[in-house]
């Protein structure tokens, strides 16, 4: 199979990539020249520069010969976002560039198109219940709304070509090469300082990256994924407070926690503007992954512990780069 890998370079595409190529896959890999991020692309995926993404990107080099495309490339959350209109830079990668993609891609014959899209367009906070896939759409900021955007955008693409549509909304992703606030946790972790997270009694689903990659491959493929939207986790789900425990565990240091009500921390965040933060660090986000189980078989090979070890290991060989 000849595969297209948006993103090749980052933290899941990176992952990805080495796995199609262990199946035997051919796979190309799009990189972005002005980042200087060749050396990032693991080796024996065939490199295809593609410049700035938005609505007149030429993804043609990149999609001659192709079958499958993973789409992962995408603006991520920025912590100190600069643009002085976050929606409209979100939307240029997120909504445009993936409408040209899959426009471009259906008049070369590309049969099929894996979009990762994220558990927040179904909101921040699950409440009660897990979400799953009948949920009406909830997305508050303006990479939940991008993303969005793009899943209708690839479905009028699908009614009006022959190209064939998977959306995966991912919880948080964790492993080796992860990024962002799992990367600034587990140097919190390791660094020994106390947590005011005791108390905090919250439910997150999480997916480890091998298990993503695996229901990537799965949906690549089989045919009753075609036009799907799913909904997808790791078996367990753990508070704040049981990940600091588990981080904690495999690093073989103490937990280092201590009892603070939930309602004033998030209210100290709040008055610092750190109100989204609050909200990933309190709140409860559950999914529901039964819909992808039942129709393609899908379940997790790795546990939670399993990937935890995993994400701690890679980070004690590599935490003198971070």
């Amino acid at each position: 199979m000849n595969v297209l890998v948006t993103g090749a370079t980052g933290f899941v595409g990176q992952a990805m990539c080495r796995k199609l190529l262990a199946q035997g896959s051919n796979v190309t890999g799009t990189i972005r020249p002005a980042l200087h991020d060749m050396s990032a692309l693991p080796p024996g995926v065939v490199p295809c520069s593609v410049d700035s993404l938005g609505p007149g990107t030429d993804w043609r080099k990149a999609l001659f010969g192709i079958d499958v495309i993973v789409h992962l490339a995408a603006r991520v959350h920025i912590m100190k976002e600069t643009a002085e209109d976050s929606l409209m830079e979100f939307r240029q990668v997120n909504t445009h560039a993936t409408e040209r993609l899959a426009r471009m891609a259906a008049q070369t014959g590309v049969k099929r198109l894996v979009f990762l899209s994220t558990v927040k367009v179904n909101g921040e906070d699950s409440g009660i219940r897990p979400f799953n896939e009948t949920d009406p759409a909830h997305p508050r900021d303006a990479y939940a709304v991008s993303k969005w955007e793009a899943e209708k955008v690839l479905k009028r693409v699908a009614d009006e070509t022959k190209l064939e549509i998977v959306i995966l909304r991912s919880p948080l992703v964790y492993g080796p090469g992860v990024k962002g606030n799992f990367l600034r946790l587990l140097q919190a972790v390791n660094s020994g300082v106390p947590l005011p997270l005791a108390s905090v009694n919250n439910l997150k689903s999480l997916i480890f990256v091998e298990n993503l990659i695996d229901a990537i491959i799965v949906c690549m493929t089989h045919p009753q994924a075609a036009g799907k939207t799913y909904l997808l986790k790791d078996n367990e789900e753990v508070s704040t407070r049981q990940l600091v425990a588990l981080l904690a565990h495999a690093m073989q240091r103490p937990a280092r926690l201590w009892p603070f009500p939930p309602s004033v921390l998030r209210l100290g965040m709040r008055l610092i503007g750190k109100s989204a933060e609050a909200e990933r660090l309190l709140g409860s986000l559950q999914v529901d992954d039964s819909k992808i189980r039942k129709e393609l078989g899908w379940k997790p090979r790795y546990s939670v512990t399993q990937g935890l070890a995993e994400t701690v290991a890679w980070y004690a060989k590599t935490k003198d780069e971070h």
